[in-house]
């Protein structure tokens, strides 16, 4: 293992009794052996436990490919996600990491990077039909593959708007930064709500990055430069950047939004606020309240509207033995067919990661003139995935702490001016493009 992955490994975090039980025996048995009949078994992590409708069809699919081959077996062990990652970083660190691993979809490069992932095997062919951000791609190879995607947008109701002499926005013609502020500002001066929008602020981890950097980068800034990789400066802290964070600074500032929601975002379901940015998921809870329930993209702020996309995904460790890795791709190319896609979109109202599973769903939300569809139409036009780098990690958290002192006043430009330095510190320190 190069230098630069000890040094990442050196720096892990302690993790807790659960991941010490989580991990696997996979190690002590390379050649994978052990399973019934002889069969090579490939121990299968997953961060869904808990998520009964999730765990239902990653059963299914499990069964199913246990039944339909002699020579493999998967065995599966849960892991709630506020566990995982931990629990993964422990397993790596002590080179005992399951044969096939659950990942979120912008970690990827980083675990990649630290040598804990292998290249999956899949082609170019395997996943023509997959949404480009359900696979995930590092140094000229496929690493990870997911069966969904989740997107960002905006619920409100059609009522709400009429009552206050606004468009419905589409994906080809979404609200202007101009347009967007008159709408709050009439909603507002309605009375009828607490707040205009509940933007989300009191969910913590990956939301803050994933929600408000397309926020940013609708006004032409990023998180870091995309040509190279190697620096932040000029684009966190440019001129576009800086007035993103003053205008998000006055969303609660001026009133307009909350600084803290409701866990379960139960504001816009009782009436307290006009909008709700949120994700795709969100659509089976709102469309249960209203029947004039709207699905609309984020406003333009100047470069187009944005997205955030890029969901969980399945990937190979460096624990596979041969016989392992010749198992383990044939589980991700058997579950990659359309009924298990189609049967995740019906039990989390995520987006399929294939448009042709849409006619397999059974709830209908996604397809021609469906009730969600407009949500894949975001993910398609608008869609941006995190910078998929190994510094990733380092530049969510940064930009995650960054955002949240903006919010409770600290000087914009000030503070983006330290984040860059912060992550230009960790890039050049890792060594991460080397």
């Amino acid at each position: 293992m190069k230098s630069k992955k000890l040094k990442a490994l050196a720096v892990l975090a302690v993790v807790g009794p659960l991941a010490l039980a989580g991990c696997s025996q996979q190690a002590k048995s390379p050649e994978g052996g052990g399973g019934e009949g002889g069969k090579t078994q490939m121990t299968m992590w997953t961060h869904s436990a808990g998520n009964e409708g999730e765990m239902k069809v990653i059963a299914q699919m499990i069964e199913d490919f246990n039944g339909s081959q002699e020579n493999y077996e998967v065995v599966r062990q849960d892991f709630p996600q506020a566990a995982y990652n931990d629990s993964v970083q422990g397993a790596a660190a002590s080179g005992d990491l399951p044969c096939i691993l659950d990942v979120d979809g912008p970690i990827m490069p980083n675990w990649a990077w630290n040598g804990w992932l292998v290249p999956s095997g899949l082609t170019d062919a395997d996943v023509e039909n997959f949404l480009p951000s359900t696979v995930g791609r590092y140094d000229g190879q496929i690493y990870s593959v997911g069966y969904w995607d989740a997107t960002t947008l905006i619920f409100t109701r059609s009522s709400i708007l009429e009552k206050v002499g606004a468009r419905v926005p589409t994906v080809e013609q979404p609200w202007t930064a101009e347009e967007f502020a008159d709408i709050q500002k009439k909603l507002k001066d309605t009375g009828d709500y607490e707040y205009v929008i509940d933007w989300g602020p009191g969910w913590a981890d990956e939301w803050w990055p994933y929600a408000y950097a397309p926020l940013m980068q609708s006004f032409g800034g990023d998180l870091i430069d995309r040509n190279t990789f190697e620096s932040a400066d000029g684009v966190l802290n440019g001129a576009e950047s800086v007035k993103f964070a003053e205008w998000f600074q006055a969303q609660f500032a001026d009133g307009y939004a909350p600084k803290s929601n409701a866990q379960d975002r139960t504001e816009f379901k009782e009436g307290k606020v006009a909008l709700q940015y949120n994700g795709v998921w969100a659509l089976s809870e709102n469309s249960e309240v209203y029947d004039d329930l709207l699905m609309i993209p984020a406003p333009d702020f100047g470069a187009g509207s944005k997205a955030g996309v890029g969901s969980w995904q399945y990937s190979l460790t460096n624990s596979c033995s041969d016989a392992q890795k010749t198992g383990a791709l044939e589980y991700l190319k058997f579950t990659m067919d359309d009924k298990y896609i189609a049967q995740f979109s019906d039990v989390t109202s995520l987006i399929p990661a294939t448009t042709t599973a849409w006619e397999q769903t059974e709830k209908g939300f996604f397809g021609p003139d469906k009730p969600a569809q407009i949500a894949a139409t975001i993910t398609e036009a608008n869609g941006l995935v995190r910078p998929p780098t190994p510094a990733y990690p380092v530049i969510s958290r940064i930009f995650d702490k960054a955002l949240r002192d903006i919010v409770n006043g600290s000087d914009p430009k000030g503070t983006l001016d330290q984040a860059v330095s912060e992550v230009d510190t960790d890039i050049k320190s890792a060594g991460y493009n080397k």
